[in-house]
């Protein structure tokens, strides 16, 4: 069965972010939140939209004085689209995400990032799964050394990351056929250009899981959107 995950981009604000967090109950049980620096990628999303990590909600999140909106209801995938997601691991392990998504453009030296890997705790590593994340236009050689180090990856769906309603990039297919075959129990997500004529033919390709988001959004039955796509 396909994994069903929503997206929950764009929201400005914490409120924004618990409405439409809100707004997915009872529909999916994972969603994917999009940490947007405005550095990495053009926009930003909370926290970085109000103050960065002095932002209020978000300090108390990271002190656990209280946990992402409904956190006992859903498990929490965080996309970081930052610049300093490895700067700053120690403050977005503490957000109560059971996954973990870095994106290898936004990384720097990608040496530097295996050893990164390498050196994650391993108590972090029984709690937190890890994912890498790379665009249409990352050369795969580059990302074969960090499949064993990961426990999912992530194709992006268009070099335009951040944004949402864009368009899939029809060479994904191709992408997600290479990595099935040489890596035949990779978990592989998919984010950006999910629709209803896209979803089978990433499912075909060997995609085990969807990001959903303004197809989801816009639906007017999303349950039975969500069990559509789950029994492709």
């Amino acid at each position: 069965m396909t994994e069903i995950i929503a997206s929950v981009l764009p929201f400005k604000t914490y409120e924004e972010l618990k409405n439409k967090v809100s707004a997915l109950r009872g529909v999916v049980k994972t969603i994917q939140i999009d940490f947007c620096d405005g550095v990495f990628v053009p926009s930003k999303t909370w926290p970085f939209t109000s103050g960065g990590f002095d932002d209020y909600e978000f300090k108390k999140i990271m002190n656990e004085e209280q946990g992402l909106p409904f956190w006992d209801e859903f498990d929490f995938e965080l996309d970081l689209m930052v610049a300093d997601a490895v700067e700053n691991f120690d403050i977005y392990i503490k957000l109560g995400a059971k996954r973990i998504i870095f994106h290898l453009e936004a990384v720097g030296n990608l040496e530097d990032f295996r050893n990164f890997l390498e050196g994650i705790d391993l108590y972090i590593r029984d709690n937190i799964q890890f994912g890498i994340a790379f665009k249409p236009g990352m050369p795969l050689e580059n990302v074969f050394p960090f499949i064993s180090l990961v426990d999912f990856v992530q194709c992006m769906g268009n070099d335009k990351i951040g944004i949402s309603g864009v368009s899939l990039d029809e060479k994904v297919y191709d992408r997600i056929k290479l990595l099935r075959k040489k890596y035949s129990d990779l978990p592989i997500e998919v984010d950006i250009g999910i629709t209803e004529q896209t979803a089978p033919l990433l499912v075909e390709a060997g995609a085990t899981k969807l990001i959903t988001g303004s197809v989801l959004f816009n639906s007017y039955d999303k349950i039975g959107l969500v069990e559509k796509f789950q029994n492709l």
